[in-house]
């Protein structure tokens, strides 16, 4: 068995100090107490923290599910799962769904000596006792916040509301699945600490705060996003069915953005029985080999599910709700990490699900881990917005540096 501690690299560390903004490090950083959760990797920008392979020898012991077990200590309790047997997996399925690492989505949580605790980033103790199967009673969590107005809204939301004055309020859900190197949200997606602007609410908690901001703006959308809205899977169904009846007027909407990965037929019907009328996905390319450049997923298997996945959910949702769902698509754009001819076979793609479909090219500037690639100029997306309308496509903006070009 490979054991890890994580140590900083003070030559290459910044000091900015956005690990200990984000992340709930319950040893506080000490490298001597470290238990190997990793969290910090992913989210600092400067790649300064390592993991390193120890030693384990001392062992304690604990109680999962009634019996008694011995297991290493400084490890997470996911890792003390795993070393018991207890599958984790990167699909929801039956194994414990744990997609992004951080804390943020609650989804590989268990009770933990009467608490509820994300295994991910909770160290084992001895005495600790551990329960799996939590299912119906627990209120549900999920890390959210960043409530705000929003002009001109996401890949989802009607081209022609953009720049209105504000359209929709939004929140932002802490978690991703993906690991891209250019995240733009990255903050958020690797967010796995509370502040008092992110906290763990409950489905309720979070659509009665969406309301108050509804109220207080005076708009009808209400968007979801991340980070990767749709994670934790009963947490958002458990959040609309709230929200829609807070929000029962004919006006209201109900709007999720989302990489579209997680998207199974079973999931689309569930999210539009409990009131979901606009979505927006984020098709990051057509071949696998892209899918993971953009992504920063290193298993081929995984990242080819994910891709096929999302596109595959456009297509069943134009297929079956099209007079009651609204669809946009994003398509990323940046010349270091995805072709002008793949832009047009995306296009080409995505005109035999539907030519009307908005689709809104997203301009990937430097950000987050990835300062080797340059802000697209005006003139290249210029050319995107060209080869995207030459498939046919009727429904084109482009995101620029300078507003959006289009439709």
């Amino acid at each position: 068995m490979k054991y890890f501690k994580v140590e900083k690299d003070k030559n290459i560390c910044q000091e900015c100090f956005w690990c200990e903004s984000l992340v709930n490090c319950p040893v506080d950083f000490l490298e001597d107490d470290c238990f190997g959760c990793a969290a910090c990797v992913l989210v600092c920008p400067y790649e300064a923290r390592k993991t390193v392979k120890v030693e384990k020898k001392e062992k304690i012991e604990i109680e999962v599910d009634g019996k008694k077990f011995k297991v290493f200590e400084k490890i997470t309790v996911k890792r003390a799962l795993e070393d018991l047997g207890y599958n984790f997996e990167k699909i929801p399925g039956k194994a414990i769904f744990a997609p992004c690492e951080v804390g943020g989505c609650y989804c590989c949580s268990v009770e933990i000596d009467t608490d509820i605790k994300p295994s991910c980033i909770t160290p084992v103790k001895a005495g600790m006792k551990i329960k799996t199967d939590i299912k119906g009673r627990y209120p549900l969590k999920r890390i959210v916040g960043g409530f705000m107005p929003h002009t001109v809204g996401g890949v989802g939301t009607p081209w022609y509301l953009k720049g209105k004055g504000y359209i929709e309020v939004a929140l932002f859900t802490a978690g991703c699945n993906f690991r891209c190197p250019q995240c733009q949200n990255w903050t958020i997606t690797y967010r796995g600490k509370e502040t008092e602007k992110y906290k763990a609410l409950t489905p309720k908690e979070a659509a009665e705060e969406m309301t108050k901001i509804r109220k207080k703006f005076k708009v009808n959308r209400m968007a979801i996003s991340g980070g990767e809205a749709t994670l934790n899977r009963k947490w958002l169904v458990e959040y609309l069915k709230e929200l829609k009846k807070l929000n029962p007027d004919k006006e209201a909407r109900f709007h999720v953005d989302t990489n579209g990965s997680l998207l199974t037929e079973d999931y689309i019907d569930e999210l539009v029985d409990v009131g979901m009328t606009d979505i927006g996905i984020d098709l990051k390319s057509l071949k696998t080999e892209t899918f993971m450049i953009i992504t920063g997923l290193k298993d081929k298997n995984l990242a080819k599910i994910y891709k096929e996945t999302a596109w595959h959910a456009v297509k069943y949702i134009v297929e079956n709700y099209k007079d009651k769902v609204f669809v946009g698509i994003g398509i990323p754009y940046n010349k270091k990490l995805i072709s002008l001819e793949e832009i047009e076979m995306m296009g080409k793609e995505i005109y035999k699900i539907d030519p009307e479909i908005q689709v809104c090219a997203l301009d990937y500037r430097p950000e987050f881990k990835r300062w080797d690639i340059f802000y697209p100029e005006y003139r290249e997306m210029e050319k995107v917005y060209h080869v995207l309308k030459s498939t046919g496509l009727k429904t084109v903006t482009c995101q620029t540096k300078y507003g959006y070009i289009g439709p």
